[in-house]
């Protein structure tokens, strides 16, 4: 399906509405000579979500509501751009044609492929079926649902905490694992018990693992020490320099032989390149992840363009939020760059820093290229003021903030909504036996 535009326009096809994807169809929808420009945006979903904040979704601390936000309402009133909702299957980088699942085509004069990443479970034995992911909005709202559910099947039947169901298990000490395991501690410690006085959360255990041993390798030792003590007090039992040999429906095997009885196993253990970068036929790298020149385009197609995570060439890069966004940027200035006849210049990243959340008044962050280092309270805050800011939306930070405080006096979690009906519902082994 091609779609007509005016003469002078230039099409530039966007795939992908994730940090890069988002970015880039901004500033070449609201930048300067956008009136030359008309862009379309594939995604497979019809908002854009923010990744960094899924975990508090799935710990209920926020509402999906306060992390997505629909494209269509984000672009309202503007012209120049057209949002379709399907999902890219393969690429002709010659022809600069997508072909969605649909069964649809489109075509751009500038193609720029932000589809992302997906989940590694690295061939790990039960891993893709047994486990939760925390990749999408969907999967934190199953994951939120699971939670919940085992929380309300202990109350309801408290023998099952002996069969694991108040373990959980997160496979991946970076930023994603470390920052749940620290929310789950907290709900544990200071929101559940004042509305499941009689379960016995004292029973409740969190387990991290990770095949490195330490957490946060990105980040400075001292970051990673304070972050190991400060897991530590919240009651989160780290297994590291171990790796998951398997997940099974009821418990993970490690690699040390140790198995953990538990119904829920959130892996944040690491990232590959979506399905899409095997059918675009150009050269790819290390998870999957497309080639590309120090300028953000395949070599050899000088009009396609392949950034966030779904790029990989130079100097790598972390996969960052920050980073996917300053290189969707970075490939709206060189196709403006292209049209006005200037040359492109090659993507430099603006290393603002690193920072994580461990848990309530607990957070860890690097600030700059030179990493000026803070901890506690004061990174805790940081976080907070740089997350909200980062949202899309002013009624977006509003509710953030608003649940934040309201979390943080109130000692609850007002957003415990068991909704999603697959991930919630546990057949029990003692079920059939009860009946």
């Amino acid at each position: 399906m091609f779609k007509k535009h005016a003469m002078n326009q230039k099409r530039v096809v966007i795939v992908g509405g994730g940090f890069a994807g988002m970015s880039c169809a901004d500033k070449l929808v609201n930048g300067k000579g956008n009136g030359n420009v008309h862009v379309t945006l594939i995604d497979k979903n019809n908002y854009h979500e923010f990744t960094p904040l899924l975990y508090q979704v799935a710990t209920s601390a926020l509402s999906s509501g306060d992390v997505a936000t629909s494209f269509r309402h984000y672009f309202a009133g503007k012209s120049n751009i057209d949002i379709k909702m399907a999902h890219a299957i393969s690429v002709d980088p010659k022809t600069q044609i997508v072909k969605t699942e649909e069964g649809e085509s489109y075509q751009g004069d500038y193609l720029v492929l932000a589809a992302g990443s997906t989940v590694n479970f690295f061939d790990t034995i039960g891993a893709a079926q047994y486990s939760f992911p925390l990749y999408s909005l969907v999967d934190a709202e199953r994951l939120r649902s699971r939670i919940l559910a085992v929380f309300e099947d202990a109350d309801r039947r408290p023998r099952l905490i002996e069969k694991g169901a108040l373990n959980f298990v997160v496979v991946g000490a970076g930023p994603t694992g470390t920052e749940t395991a620290g929310a789950i501690s907290d709900m544990l410690n200071v929101a559940l018990p004042k509305e499941f006085s009689d379960l016995a959360l004292k029973k409740a255990r969190v387990f991290l693992v990770d095949h490195s041993h330490t957490v946060l390798g990105a980040f400075s030792k001292n970051s990673q020490e304070y972050a190991i003590k400060a897991l530590k007090k919240r009651g989160v039992r780290l297994k590291l320099g171990l790796l998951v040999k398997e997940v099974a429906l009821d418990h993970v095997l490690l690699s040390n032989g140790e198995k953990i009885l538990t119904r829920t196993i959130i892996w944040a253990g690491g990232l590959k390149a979506v399905p899409l970068a095997n059918n675009c036929g150009l050269p790819q790298e290390h998870g999957g992840r497309i080639s590309i020149q120090p300028d953000l385009t395949a070599e050899g197609f000088p009009n396609l363009y392949v950034i966030g995570d779904l790029a990989a060439g130079g100097k790598p890069l972390p996969q960052l939020a920050a980073v996917a966004k300053q290189s969707g940027e970075w490939a709206a200035r060189n196709i403006l760059a292209q049209m006005g006849g200037k040359p492109r210049t090659p993507f430099k990243y603006n290393d603002k820093g690193i920072m994580a959340m461990i848990g309530r008044n607990a957070a860890v962050a690097e600030i700059g290229k030179k990493r000026r280092e803070l901890k506690g309270i004061i990174a805790y805050l940081a976080w907070l003021g740089v997350h909200a800011a980062l949202l899309s939306t002013v009624r977006q930070k509003v509710e953030a903030f608003i649940e934040w405080a309201w979390g943080y006096f109130s000692h609850t979690q007002a957003l415990q909504i068991l909704d999603r009906a697959d991930a919630a519902r546990i057949k029990w082994d003692d079920e059939a036996k009860e009946k």
